[in-house]
C-alpha cells in the first residue's frame, strides 16, 4: 500500500527567482509515479502517496526538478505520521493563537548538537526557538519579519508557518 508523504521545496518562487510553478510540480510529481498528487500555495508544498521510502521520493523529486527547470531544489520529505506528529508538538501553539507567528523550520537531518547549544545560549528574545530532532520551532511574537533571529548555522532547512502546516494534513494525498 502506498504511503502518504508531504515534499518541501526549499527556496522557490521567492522574489520572481527559481520559478516552479505548481501545475507544473504536479505533473512532475506525477510522471515519477506519485499519487493522489496536490499542492498547495505557491512555496512549493506538495503531498502524495508513493511505494518508495521517503528518502529515495526526495532523490528521485530533486533530480526531477533539475532537470525540468535547470537549478538545483532542496527537498525535504516527511511521512504524513511524521508530519502529524510534529503539529502536535508545536511547544509554543497553547499560547500563540496567530498561526503567522509560529513555524517550524524542517531540516533534512538533526543540526549540529554545538549551533544548537549556541542558539539556546544566545538571547533571542522576544523569538523563541525549540529544536527537537529534525525541526526548529519558532515563535515570533512580533512576527517573522520583523525579527533579528538567525536560524543559518542550523544548516539548510525549509521554513512553513504554522497555517501550512495545518493545511497540509488536511490535503487529499496527505491523508
Amino acid at each position: 500500500m502506498p504511503s502518504p508523504y508531504v515534499a518541501l521545496l526549499r527556496g522557490i518562487n521567492v522574489g520572481g527567482h527559481r520559478r516552479v510553478p505548481m501545475a507544473d510540480l504536479r505533473g512532475l510529481c506525477e510522471g515519477l509515479g506519485f499519487g493522489e498528487v496536490a499542492t498547495y500555495i505557491q512555496s512549493g508544498n506538495v503531498v502524495f502517496t508513493s511505494d518508495r521510502s521517503g528518502e529515495e521520493v526526495g532523490r528521485r523529486l530533486e533530480a526531477a526538478i533539475a532537470e525540468r527547470f535547470g537549478f538545483a531544489v532542496a527537498v525535504v520529505v516527511r511521512t504524513r505520521a511524521e508530519l502529524a506528529a510534529v503539529a502536535a508538538s508545536h511547544p509554543f501553539a497553547g499560547r500563540q493563537t496567530d498561526p503567522a507567528k509560529l513555524h517550524v523550520v524542517f531540516f533534512e537531518k538533526p543540526p549540529p548538537p554545538e549551533a544548537v547549544a549556541a542558539l539556546k545560549a544566545a538571547d533571542t528574545s522576544p523569538d523563541e526557538v525549540a529544536v527537537d530532532g529534525r525541526e526548529a520551532f519558532v515563535h515570533y511574537p512580533n512576527g517573522a519579519g520583523r525579527s533579528k533571529l538567525n536560524l543559518d548555522a542550523l544548516g539548510e532547512g525549509t521554513a512553513r508557518n504554522w497555517r501550512t502546516v495545518a493545511k497540509l494534513l488536511e490535503l487529499p494525498g496527505a491523508k
